[in-house]
């Protein structure tokens, strides 16, 4: 039978379960219909959690070299300068969590970081590839794709599609994607450059009668440019002009003059749901699953971390557990219908006005997802997120849990206790200061692993490859 995962669409979600899998040694494909790179910004907010996976993943330095913190927004009416607001405060990091606060990166400067680290596996997107075709069986699948007219027949174990809102796969399987799309909203997005404006701030301009109604410049982190945000009223196609109407309109000046022109598109309120993830062995992530709309960044990281749930999941079924795959619908549809309405109901506050539309919290992170059973409500619990914590090793040097997890492994925390080895997955006893077992341990320095975890002398935790707790004994 093949080893081979396919995977359609190369965004970020695409990107990441092709990553995933290459450096855990399984055989994978990545290919997108279109016939070059995405250009834009798009998804240009990384959270907290999505932080969390790119350090696994080794992306993490690249990600921060490359992007900024959120930026200062200054807020003009009737072209003065009036005050100055962020979407959230930066928080300093704590041991559970070193990476608290939002990270801008525009979605093609995410993508081509993604698209470097793999190449290093030796795996590389296969551009101007459509599928066009998928049938199945009990072995597994067979797609056909196309290039430059020509097609091929490619048989894998499993298919993913995670080919956009728009998947060929989730339509070749008759999945109805649920929800509706608001066309009385229309949103002017674009990525240029404003160099009258200090590219250190961001900025919103609007009218003093209607402060609510404007338009946004949001730095981009390289290049100079901003993504620019208007809502769109008439039927006047997106272009420089356009955007430059928009900004003579609201600026209250005449030195803001737009250029370079990067990107440009016309966003429209599109929110949806997958019936169903999961159709034998074809699977489906990212937006072909679920499309959200911008308001709380919510998408792309959930996107993301679809991929990361389902990663280590088909190793585990091609390695012969496939029964885990029954977990990443359960899992992830339960995360992506809670995401969606909470990223509805920042939009709703938009379209009404509210003051705080654009302020966000700690739900906005995805810290707090957990895969846990509702009914329990321990402090930690299995399905939560494993917290990290300083540590050192057993010769003395400093380490943190996150360094323990980074890999594509489960581990083992026996806190107090020698730790008992188990096949692939590596295993530390925690100790206080002064204590030592035998075999491989690290020193709970300061009592944050035990405080995180709420462990006493002899509790075991069993740390999913994912990130999440699996077991608690």
């Amino acid at each position: 039978m093949s080893q081979l995962v396919l995977v359609a669409g190369a965004g970020p979600t695409g990107l990441t379960l092709a990553l995933d899998l290459a450096r855990r040694g399984i055989p994978v494909r990545i290919v997108d219909r279109a016939a070059s790179f995405f250009a834009g910004s798009r998804g240009d907010g990384i959270q907290p959690r999505t932080l969390e996976v790119f350090d696994d993943l080794g992306v993490l330095d690249a990600v921060h070299a490359a992007g900024m913190p959120t930026p200062v927004m200054r807020v003009h009416l009737d072209g003065e300068f009036v005050t100055e607001r962020r979407m959230a405060e930066p928080v300093e990091p704590t041991p559970a969590i070193p990476y608290p606060n939002l990270w801008v990166l525009g979605q093609s400067g995410t993508e081509a970081i993604l698209r470097d680290r793999l190449t290093e596996f030796g795996v590389h997107v296969e551009l101007g590839t459509a599928l066009v075709d998928v049938t199945q069986d009990g072995d597994g699948v067979t797609a056909t794709l196309e290039r430059d007219g020509t097609r091929e027949r490619v048989r894998a174990a499993y298919l993913v599609g995670a080919d956009g809102g728009k998947s060929t796969v989730r339509k070749t399987l008759g999945i109805p994607f649920e929800g509706s799309t608001d066309e009385s909203i229309r949103m002017l997005l674009g990525d240029v450059r404003a160099d009258a404006l200090d590219h250190e701030y961001g900025y919103w301009f609007a009218a003093a009668d209607r402060p609510m109604e404007g338009i946004a410049l949001s730095p981009l982190p390289s290049g100079g440019q901003f993504q620019f945000a208007a809502p769109l009223t008439g039927d006047a196609q997106p272009s420089l002009e356009l955007l430059q109407e928009y900004a003579d309109r609201y600026c209250g000046r005449d030195d803001v003059v737009l250029t370079d022109l990067t990107w440009v598109t016309v966003w429209r309120p599109n929110v949806r749901l997958a019936q169903r993830f999961r159709d034998g062995r074809v699977f489906l992530a990212g937006d072909a699953a679920h499309v959200h709309p911008p308001t709380g960044g919510q998408g792309m990281n959930t996107g993301i971390q679809d991929a990361y749930n389902l990663g280590w999941k088909l190793a585990a079924a091609l390695a012969g557990d496939d029964a885990v795959l029954d977990s990443y619908e359960a899992e992830r549809r339960t995360v992506a219908a809670r995401v969606l309405g909470m990223s509805s109901e920042l939009l709703d506050k938009l379209v009404d006005g509210d003051e705080d539309a654009m302020q966000r919290g700690p739900e906005t992170q995805q810290l707090d997802i957990s895969y846990r059973d509702p009914a329990v409500r321990a402090a930690l619990a299995v399905g939560d997120r494993a917290p990290d914590a300083p540590l050192k090793d057993d010769a003395g040097r400093p380490v943190r849990l996150f360094d323990l997890f980074r890999g594509p492994h489960a581990t083992l925390l026996s806190f107090g206790a020698p730790a008992e080895l188990e096949p692939g997955a590596p295993a530390y006893a925690v100790v206080r200061p002064g204590a030592a077992v035998a075999g491989p341990y690290v020193v709970d320095i300061d009592g944050h692993a035990h405080a995180a975890y709420a462990a006493t002398e002899g509790t075991l935790v069993r740390v999913r490859p994912d990130g999440y707790v699996g077991e608690i004994s």
